[in-house]
Order: structure tokens, then sequence, then C-alpha cells
């Protein structure tokens, strides 16, 4: 019975063992008669040399030429408002009259004392060349007219004082007084901004000193117009670098003809230099960026054509679709700039004999 089982178990372990290796067999005919699948086509592109503009790129905060709140001298009653929220304004126009009844009733007090010191003066000029006055009586009534003089001068001072003009032409703002309303000294009745020429504040660390000078070109975006470039340069650099953070305060000057750059916008600066730089470069489609470090398939010929090889490169600035390679590459290398996705080490390639997507794209 059990050499029956056992040659049961061997016969079946004949028929499937030759099934299987016949199968074996077929499979690996099958592979050998199987062409390999063609190298993967590749763009490439030569690695160029360009000449960029160096800059710098910070942010900062707009100022206006001149802005204040405009305030009242001496303290009283507002009784006429002469301007309009938001309207624009000259230097010297009348922007509120206080109420100045009492000073203009003193000063015709003053007045009349004015002149009757004149009339004692001029009496006493007549006199004194008869010999009829003492010389003293004559210098009291030429101090008394001189200080009558002064009085009604002060007095003058002080009701148009009560008459608040605009110091600088401008643009207001929003109307912070009302008739009949009593200021103390000092209240805020009007802000004033002076909007034709703007100022950038911003700061750069003092290693970046050396590269600053006045009369250097910048480039200002706002986010009100993040499409609209505004034109200045440097027009002052602080001669004090900040002991606490070791950055200097930089001002720029930009004109603002149409108004459109506000006081206290957030701007994004780009400082231009005035030297030019030689860098290489490279598509930034032929770029694979990785944790670990960014690199390129570098294309070389072989005995077949060409293979690529993995070279890790660093890179800079990126302007324009171009990324700079400061360090991996030589000019006139040659890489794939697109198709990297199918690629590994050491791998054979067919050059397209088109550009990349993105350089076809940029091609006049």
């Amino acid at each position: 019975m059990i050499k029956r089982f056992f040659l049961t178990i061997s016969i079946c372990l004949l028929i499937f063992g030759g099934l299987f290796g016949w199968k074996f067999y077929k499979i690996n005919q099958s592979m050998k008669n199987t062409p390999l699948p063609p190298p993967p086509v590749v763009a490439a592109a030569k690695v160029k040399i360009e000449t960029w503009q160096p800059y710098l790129k910070t942010v900062g905060s707009l100022v206006a030429e001149a802005g204040i709140d405009v305030s009242n001298e001496i303290a009283g009653k507002v009784k006429a408002i002469h301007f309009e929220s938001g309207q624009p304004v000259q230097k010297g126009q009348l922007l509120v009259e206080m109420d100045a009844s009492t000073d203009l009733a003193e000063l015709k007090a003053l007045l009349a004392a004015e002149e009757l010191a004149m009339i004692q003066f001029a009496r006493s000029e007549k006199l004194i060349t008869r010999n009829f006055i003492a010389k003293a009586d004559y210098d009291q009534n030429k101090a008394s007219l001189a200080e009558a003089h002064a009085q009604s001068d002060a007095k003058r001072a002080v009701i148009d004082k009560k008459r608040i003009r605009a110091p600088f032409s401008g643009k207001l703002g929003i109307r912070q007084v009302d008739v009949g309303q009593y200021l103390e000294e000092g209240s805020a009745i009007v802000p004033l901004q002076k909007l034709d020429t703007m100022y950038a504040d911003f700061t750069l660390p003092e290693s970046r000193l050396s590269e600053m000078s006045i009369g250097q070109a910048i480039d200002v975006k706002v986010q009100a117009y993040p499409d609209q470039i505004f034109n200045g340069m440097i027009s002052a650099v602080n001669p004090v670098v900040d002991a606490g953070s070791r950055s200097v305060k930089i001002r720029a000057t930009l004109d603002n003809p149409q108004h459109a750059l506000q006081p206290g916008m957030f701007a994004d600066i780009k400082i231009t230099s005035r030297k030019k730089k030689d860098v290489l470069t490279l598509p930034d489609t032929a770029i694979t960026y990785n944790p670990y470090g960014d690199f390129v398939f570098a294309i070389e010929p072989d005995k077949q054509g060409w293979i690529v090889k993995v070279k890790q490169v660093t890179t800079g600035e990126t302007r324009n679709g171009r990324v700079e390679i400061i360090n991996g590459l030589k000019a006139g290398e040659k890489v794939v700039s697109a198709g990297q996705v199918k690629l590994r080490n050491g791998m054979p390639v067919v050059l397209d004999d088109k550009p990349a997507p993105g350089e076809r794209e940029n091609k006049p």
C-alpha cells in the first residue's frame, strides 16, 4: 500500500515537473525572440553663457514726501470749515476759521491806543525841536508808540493763527472736526499728504552696504497694482548702522504724478546693480530638484550613440525660465531638458531634433 502511494506521488511529480519545464522553456524562447524596447527620446539643451544684471530683493514701506495732521496752535471754537474730505489743496489755502470775535474787539482797542500814541509822538517831535519838552518825555512817547505797535501786531498774529491754512500743497484726508466744536491746542483737524513724490524706506544688512550708492536704480511693486512697476533711485543712505540688527536704513525717491502710491503701502523692492556678470544658465525644465540636492541628466557620447549620466549641480537665481548654474557644469555641455522621468543613470537615449517645449515658446 505504501509503495503504491509513493509510486503515485512520483508519477505526479514527473508529470508536473515536465509541464513546468516545458512552460519555462517556451517563456525563455519567447523572451529571446522579443526585441528590446528602443531608447527613450529626450529633448536636449546646452549650457549657455548669458550676461545678467545682478539685483537684490528686499521689502520696505512707502512714505509721503511730506505728511502731517493739520492742527490748531491756539485753542478756540470752530467758526467755519472751508474744505471737503479728500480734496486737493494749495499751499496757503484757508481750511478752518476759528471764532476770533473777542480778539477782533481787543484789536480795535489796541489800534485806538496805537493811534493815540502816534499823535502824542508826532506832537513830541515838533516840540523837541524847539526844546519845549524834556528829552525824557520825548523818549517816553517814542517807546509808548513802539509798544502800541507791538501789541497790535501781536493781536493780529493771534487772529491770523485762528485762520488755519494748508502749510504745503497736497491732498487732504478725512475731516476730523465739525463747526461749533471747541478745539484744544494741537487738536488734529485733517490729515494732509504731499503725494507727487514718494519715499521707499527699507533696510539692508551691513554686508550689502558696499553695493549701495546714491542714484542707484530700484524697481518697486505694490499689492494694489501687482502688474505695474514703479521706478525710482536711491536718494539717501543712513550713515549709522543699527547696532542691534546690524542693518542700515536706505531711502529711495519715486515720482508719483498719478498719486497711485499711498503712504504706508507695503513695497517689494528690487535694487539693480550697476555691474553686469556672466553666468551659466539652463532651462528650468532641465533641473531635477531633490531634498538632497539638485541634479541634471548630462548627455555624453557612447559607442552606440548617446547615454545619460546623473550630475549634481548648484543652482542660483531664476530669470525668465532659465536657472543660473553656479557649480557642476561647464559651458557647452548637453543635458536633458525634457523627458527625465523615464531615465536612469547610464541609460542610452535618442536626442529629439526639437528643443524642450519651454524653449520653443521662448524662441522668437
